[in-house]
């Protein structure tokens, strides 16, 4: 049976609120703090699943990269990368496509919308049935708006994580052009972070580029993947150091949470990180 090392992270001290942590290679579970199977909204960490349920359909050939989707002149990838002009939330453009990085929830949900399309079956049906079910994610519930409303554990978060380390639903081909910069050289917002002249993301990842301040550590190198959500969740991937974590804490992103996420993240990677 596999052990899997039960600990608290000294980041997490005054921490006001139960802090769900768990660390992963690309085999196994390697630390958890709390009830690893405790459900908890996941926010806008519910971007990363519904990204990749939408990386299925395109390996399937059911959607292109390429194609029309969301507003006028915009496409499927213009959607994943927050680049299709449309707001955070609403359908009318507020740039041509291509021209800003505007973080939207409304593009999640657009692309969601199309995969259901595509599929001829609702989207939260599509997660279920091609990417929860074959990953054994049983925690994890995409019943919500793929922007923001799934729920999961995290257990599941992990499996996931091990999923982007090592891809078994879709190609690495595929995975590593989700990871790497879209769109270079953008201007755009990170929620809570402020703006930033170079934002850069992959296809619904957010990469941590040289973005300061932010919610990971200043020392995890530029292509370090992930997303934080609004009721203070967390997923991030290192291939560098073959390592995934996350956490759920279930309240709304606060200061609390911007002042522990970046000596976490470095507690994280310097107990458990591979060099």
């Amino acid at each position: 049976m596999e052990h899997v090392e039960t600990t608290t992270f000294a980041a997490t001290d005054g921490f006001p609120h139960p802090a769900l942590i768990g660390v992963t290679n690309a085999t196994e579970t390697l630390a958890v703090q709390g009830d690893p199977h405790r459900v908890m909204p996941l926010a806008s960490v519910s971007k990363l699943l519904s990204a990749w349920g939408a990386f299925v359909a395109i390996e399937r050939g059911l959607i292109d990269l390429d194609e029309h989707a969301g507003p006028e002149g915009a496409t499927v990838l213009n959607l994943l990368d927050h680049t299709s002009g449309l707001p955070m939330e609403g359908d009318v453009p507020q740039r041509a496509p291509g021209e800003r990085r505007i973080y939207s929830n409304a593009g999640i949900d657009a692309l969601g919308a199309h995969v259901a399309d595509a599929a001829g079956i609702p989207f939260s049906d599509w997660m279920l049935r091609e990417v929860i079910l074959p990953l054994g994610m049983d925690e994890t519930d995409v019943t919500g708006r793929p922007s923001a409303g799934a729920r999961s554990s995290i257990h599941d978060l992990l499996i996931f994580g091990r999923e982007v380390l090592r891809p078994t639903l879709i190609p690495a081909e595929l995975r590593d052009l989700a990871l790497m910069v879209s769109h270079p050289g953008l201007r755009g917002v990170v929620p809570g972070y402020g703006g930033f002249a170079d934002c850069q993301w992959g296809l619904g990842f957010e990469l941590k580029g040289v973005k300061t301040p932010h919610w990971l550590a200043d020392s995890f190198p530029p292509e370090t993947a992930g997303h934080f959500g609004a009721l203070g969740s967390f997923l991030f991937i290192d291939r560098t150091r073959d390592l995934a974590a996350a956490f759920l804490s279930g309240v709304p992103f606060s200061d609390e949470h911007k002042r522990i996420w970046p000596p976490l993240t470095e507690e994280i990677v310097a107990r458990y990180g591979r060099a």
